[in-house]
This record gives structure tokens, C-alpha cells and sequence, in this order.
């Protein structure tokens, strides 16, 4: 149901009710929504950022919060929380300085309101995104537009299934079902649950997926009902009007035998069209149920096998340790099967919590960084760069993934290069760490692939390839991330994100 309200949404974006010159879009715009944001993603920002300044200008306010909130939206992709939350800020005090009515101020301060409600879902900020959302819904009243109301219940399935709230999740799907389906646009209901489905992969929420496509194959094995009844309920009418229409204009026994004719042939066809639609019906129901049975039962087996090997990789390790200890393939098996079972214990933990200390940032650098001195070619520089301030983290799993990347750097750091070790404090909750050296780059095609485990058959003794898997699942279990940064060209540099 869900995709009604996407598509009234849409239509309160692009028919609003403006003139047909502020409707057309400025160079500005259109130049920052022709820049492929994956590559120049600071570019198309600020181009949305001198396009908002420019529409105020003009006083088309509404295209400019439009394009402020866009730019947004590029701000927390990077994880620039306190910028975004600046432009909304300067967003909503131009809205409240402009000449408009207090329902189209109330329409232009939702989406401001709703922005922000989308980076404390992604924060995983329960209570602040519950307060955007109370503020969401005044807001919607005083817009007095059935748009916006729909888009609303959108958003509240949203947060609903992002925090777990799964009977309200699935409350306002029956709302929104319940208003939608009596205009029986079912196309439109389709692509709105295909796009909370997509939502939710996007931003890593399994909840929301899980909850979405249930919901979705629910509605679907009804929806298929109802089409059906509704075929027939329009070939029945058909009849009775043809019926009708022939009383009326011929009572005839001739005009009489060819409408029992027509009769004929139209309970014909419907008998046909009931049996075709049963047999689609009922393929299309236990081919759902079938693929739901498979999914289920491949992250079953996948957990199963997760603690097998797990399990295996432990017995295996005591007569590994009896074998000779210097035997670099010996070494080699050992390190394999530590790798294996730290892989499993995340895999298995992933949404456990994590235990957080207050650790003094420059020392904490310093100490991990003091672990290379002397591992490094000759000639090369080791730096750190960390403000006098303290930081609560989980000092195990972070100083496991800084000097992981700190070993590699002064493996692949040519003789008179440069390690660097960085802190930053991006917003007041989230922190930043960045390990960067020079010396060839990473091709783009395979930055992706080295946070990937088991994608090809190694030469244990040359390496397993998990360390800097197990550093990704490390980030994620504290609810960060490890990327490489695409826009360091001197080398390479990896960015741990933290929210804490």
C-alpha cells in the first residue's frame, strides 16, 4: 500500500501548486543534478547549496528548501553530521523570514523536519527521530495537504520497523492500505513497497526489509484475489448492461436469442478467465511460499555453517599447537584458524553491544603506533595527528583494526615514505579515524573486494585474506563503518567511522 503514498509524495514534488516559471528548474539545479554525485560528490553539494542561496534570492523559497535539503542528504552521506544539521538550520530560518502562508511554511518546514528525522534513524537515534517525527505530524496538520498526510504514514512505517516497533510498523501499513486500495490503484501500491524494501537494503535494515517483503507477499497473495474479483465483477456488469441495453431496445424474439447468444459467450469467457485466474493464483502463491521456505532455510544452514566451522577450526587448533611452532605453513594453519573463529564470533554477535572506554586520544594513538617502530623501511615517517581530547570507544576492537592497517602500511610503504595516523571528531557523535600512507593506490575495481572474505583459493602462507574482513565486521558491530577513501591519491587511506 505503501506505494500510493510514494506517488502522491512524488506529486506534491513536481505538481505543487506554483506558477509554470518557478516550476522550471534554475542552471544551478540542473547543474548540480547533472554531476554524478559518486564522483564529485562535493561538487553537486555545493552547487545545491548556491542554487538554494539563489532561488531565496528570487523568492521562490520552496525550490530553494528543496535544494538545501538535497544537499543535506550529500553532507550525511559522508558522515558531515554537523553540516547538515547547519544547512537545516539556515534552511529553517528561511522559511520562517519568507512571504508565504502558514500552511505552504508548514509544508516547507516538514521536509526540513523530515531530513533530519532520516539522519537520526540513521544514527540510530530512537528518541530523536521519535521527536522529528511528533513534529511531522503538527506539521502536517497545519499543511491541511492530503500529500503530505500520505507521506507521513510513509515515513512512520519507516521508523516503526527501523526500531523494532513492529506491531505500530504494521498499523499504519493498514492504514495506508485501507485508504488505498479503495481507489484500487495497485500498480502504484506496488511500487511503494518495493521502494521500503529498497530503503531498507539501502540503509543496512534488515528489520525493514524483513518486515516490508512480508507485508509485501501478504498484500500480494490478496491484491492477485482481488484483481481476479475484480475481472469479474466488471465482465458481470458488462452482462447485466448488455442485458439491459437489449430489453430496452428490442424486445424482440430475434433480439432475444442473440442476446442469450451473447450471454453465452461472455459465460464462457468468464468461466475461462476464473480458471486461468486460479491456476495463476495458486502458481504464483506456492511459488512465493516456496521462495520464502528457501530463504529462510539458507540463513539457517549459513548460521549452522558459520558454527560448524567455527566449532571445527577450535578442535583443529590444540594439534596445530603441538605441530612445530616455527613452520611457517604451520604458522600459517594457526593464524587461519584464530582468523576463522574471530569471523564466526562477529558473524554470530553482530547486533550484541559493545562495552565503550574513555581513552585519552593522542596516547591511544601514539601506543598504537608505536607497535610498528622499527617494522618499517628505511627512511620512513611515522606521524600522528590527534587533538588533546578523550573519546569513549571499544579500545579492543579499535586498536585490532588501527593496527591492522598501520602493519599493512609499513609492509607496502616504499623506503622514504609516509605513515600517517589521524583523528577527527566529525559531530558531537561521531569520531573519525584515518591510517593513510604512500606508495601505490588500490585499484578502484578492488576496493570493494578486500573487505570480502573467501573470495578466492590463497596461498596460506602468503596470507588468508580475512584480516581486513574481520576489521570491517569489527567496524560494523560498533556501529561504524571501514571504507577506503576515494578521493586520496597519494597512496592510500582507510577512514574508520564511529557512532557513538
Amino acid at each position: 500500500m505503501n506505494k500510493k503514498v510514494l506517488v502522491f509524495y512524488l506529486g506534491l514534488l513536481f505538481c505543487g501548486t506554483v506558477c509554470a516559471e518557478e516550476v522550471q528548474k534554475s542552471e544551478l539545479q540542473q547543474r548540480a543534478e547533472a554531476v554524478d554525485v559518486k564522483q564529485n560528490i562535493a561538487s553537486a553539494r555545493s552547487l545545491y547549496i548556491q542554487a538554494f542561496g539563489d532561488y531565496v534570492k528570487k523568492g521562490q523559497t520552496r525550490q530553494g528548501i528543496e535544494c538545501a535539503v538535497k544537499a543535506t542528504a550529500l553532507y550525511y552521506r559522508e558522515n558531515f553530521y554537523k553540516e547538515a544539521f547547519d544547512l537545516l538550520r539556515r534552511a529553517d530560518q528561511t522559511i520562517m523570514s519568507a512571504k508565504a502562508g502558514d500552511s505552504e511554511k508548514s509544508a516547507m518546514h516538514y521536509l526540513t523536519t523530515k531530513e533530519r528525522m532520516q539522519m537520526y534513524i540513521k544514527l540510530r537515534k530512537g528518541a530523536s527521530a521519535q521527536d522529528q517525527l511528533n513534529y511531522m505530524e503538527r506539521l502536517a496538520s497545519q499543511a491541511n495537504d492530503e500529500s503530505v498526510s500520505n507521506d507521513l504514514l510513509y515515513n512512520k512505517a519507516i521508523y516503526y520497523y527501523t526500531f523494532g516497533q513492529t506491531s505500530e510498523g504494521n498499523a499504519v501499513f493498514k492504514e495506508m492500505a485501507n485508504k488505498l486500495t479503495a481507489q484500487k490503484e495497485y500498480d502504484k501500491v506496488d511500487e511503494v513497497f518495493k521502494t521500503l524494501i529498497a530503503s531498507g537494503r539501502r540503509s543496512n535494515n534488515a528489520s525493514l526489509v524483513a518486515q516490508s517483503y512480508s507485508s509485501y507477499i501478504a498484500w500480494k497473495d490478496s491484491t492477485d484475489a482481488m484483481k481476479i474479483a475484480d475481472e469479474i465483477g466488471a465482465l458481470k456488469k458488462q452482462i447485466a448492461d448488455n442485458e439491459a441495453a437489449i430489453s430496452e431496445k428490442d424486445s424482440s424474439l430475434t433480439t432475444r436469442m442473440v442476446f442469450i447468444i451473447g450471454l453465452a459467450i461472455l459465460a464462457a469467457a468468464l468461466a475461462a478467465v476464473l480458471l486461468v485466474g486460479a491456476f495463476v493464483l495458486m502458481r504464483f502463491i506456492l511459488q512465493t511460499r516456496r521462495q520464502k521456505k528457501l530463504i529462510a532455510q539458507a540463513n539457517e544452514n549459513n548460521a549452522l555453517k558459520a558454527k560448524f566451522i567455527s566449532n571445527i577450526s577450535a578442535q583443529l587448533e590444540p594439534s596445530f599447537k603441538k605441530l612445530d611452532g616455527n613452520n611457517a605453513e604451520v604458522k600459517a594453519l594457526l593464524e587461519f584458524s584464530n582468523h576463522i573463529q574471530t569471523l564466526s564470533e562477529l558473524d554470530n554477535t553482530i547486533d550484541e553491544p559493545v562495552e565503550l572506554e574513555d581513552v585519552s586520544v593522542p596516547s591511544f594513538c601514539e601506543e598504537v603506533m608505536s607497535h610498528i617502530n622499527g617494522k618499517v623501511k628505511e627512511g620512513v615517517t611515522l606521524t600522528t595527528n590527534a587533538p588533546k581530547m578523550s573519546a569513549s570507544v571499544n579500545k579492543e576492537y579499535v586498536s585490532h583494526i588501527l593496527l591492522h592497517l598501520l602493519k599493512n602500511a609499513a609492509i607496502y610503504t616504499p623506503a622514504g615514505g609516509t605513515i600517517v595516523l589521524e583523528f577527527k571528531k566529525r559531530s558531537a557523535h561521531t569520531l573519525q579515524f584515518l591510517v593513510s600512507n604512500t606508495g601505490s593506490t588500490i585499484p578502484e575495481e578492488k576496493r570493494e573486494d578486500v573487505f570480502k572474505p573467501f573470495l578466492e583459493i590463497r596461498d596460506l602462507s602468503q596470507g588468508d585474506g580475512l584480516g581486513l574482513p574481520i576489521c570491517k565486521q569489527m567496524a560494523v558491530k560498533m556501529n561504524g563503518d571501514l571504507e577506503i577513501d576515494p578521493a586520496f591519491t597519494k597512496g592510500v587511506r582507510f577512514v574508520l567511522d564511529l557512532h557513538v
